[in-house]
């Protein structure tokens, strides 16, 4: 039965990251934190767990969108080489801080995120600017905060890259496709703070906060429901699933909030 639930949180974290174009760790922290803490051995470290986990997918999940966006040429490559100092060391004390606050805190951070994503959603997209990028240091500065935060909750870091680049003017194509390629960095350095970190966990098996086989499920199906969700953006109205994405987060925040 773990795997089917292993398999079904991939499923829908891929669906709505293609269909929605939000990262999957909205879906699978909540998912895989709940899936956690129902076993004794994961469940003091349970959002740990899910963080962790959630952000090891991206190392599969996202390598595909990453190349289809750098073949259609819409990766701003320049900038993104700026922001990667700041986004690897932001990610590494992500990781750092979500080990040392504990569960129940970590789960408090998750769910006031989630509530602001969902007025996010709810109130459309970001709305674009004409402000002129900043200078190197502080788009590294930038790119600091932005890797925190998303390896602190496990996620790609596009909802917060995404509003930036376009309120520095950017086109949405652009904005969409570096915000990928900039999740790579966070994913590598997230991962690999949460495996050196985790040492002290007794799940088994497991790579520090990594569990392996939540990873090996979650990633095989997140893959497969991409594609579908890509598919289904051009025969439904992406912003009606939005609006109940929104609705789904608020929940899933009062969830984490009462943990």
């Amino acid at each position: 039965m773990i795997w089917i639930e292993y398999a079904l949180t991939g499923l829908t974290a891929g669906v709505l990251a293609g269909y929605l174009g939000i990262g999957g760790g909205l879906v699978l922290v909540p998912a895989l934190s709940w899936l956690f803490s129902q076993d004794p051995a994961t469940a003091d470290v349970a959002v740990q767990m899910a963080v962790a986990t959630s952000l090891a997918t991206m190392l599969f999940t996202s390598m595909s969108s990453l190349l289809a966006h750098h073949k259609r040429g819409a990766i701003l490559w320049p900038l993104v080489r700026q922001m990667v100092p700041g986004l690897l060391a932001g990610a590494l004390l992500g990781s750092i801080i979500a080990d040392r606050i504990g569960s129940a805190a970590l789960a408090t951070i998750f769910g006031v995120f989630a509530i602001i994503i969902a007025v996010q959603l709810l109130r459309g997209g970001g709305q674009s600017g004409n402000r002129p990028l900043p200078g190197w240091l502080a788009v590294t500065g930038t790119g600091f905060g932005i890797g925190t935060i998303s390896s602190l909750l496990g996620i790609g870091g596009g909802s917060m890259t995404v509003p930036w680049l376009l309120w520095h003017g950017q086109q949405v194509r652009n904005a969409v496709a570096t915000a990928a390629a900039c999740g790579y960095p966070i994913a590598i350095a997230g991962t690999l703070g949460f495996a050196l970190l985790g040492n002290n966990t007794s799940a088994a098996p497991s790579l520090g906060y990594v569990h392996l086989p939540a990873l090996a499920g979650v990633a095989v199906f997140s893959v497969l429901g991409a594609p579908l969700g890509v598919a289904a953006v051009h025969h439904s109205s992406p912003l009606l699933a939005k609006r109940i994405f929104a609705v789904f987060l608020l929940l899933v925040a009062v969830k984490m909030l009462l943990r």
